[in-house]
């Protein structure tokens, strides 16, 4: 699995940061860091899931506020 993490649309709300500890606190930007992730277009980060992490990305993608976080199946079809 892969997630897929839109930098420019996160406001700081900080939903992510609860539910899985890869998406990291940022206060000086007032935004979400996904950490171990690729840039692969400006503001977009995208990084592999871990096996044990699967359901931990799948609610911090279901608690954005904003839908900056989408998580993608093995097949690249969206899951959340």
């Amino acid at each position: 699995m892969e997630v897929r993490f839109d930098r420019n649309t996160c406001i700081g709300m900080f939903q992510c940061t609860v539910e899985w500890d890869a998406f990291e606190e940022n206060t000086d930007a007032g935004k979400a860091d996904l950490a171990d992730a690729e840039e692969v277009e400006d503001g977009i980060f995208v990084r592999e899931i871990p096996e044990d992490a699967e359901l931990d990305a799948k609610f911090a993608a279901r608690a954005c506020p904003v839908d900056a976080i989408e998580v993608y199946d093995d097949e690249g079809n969206q899951v959340v």
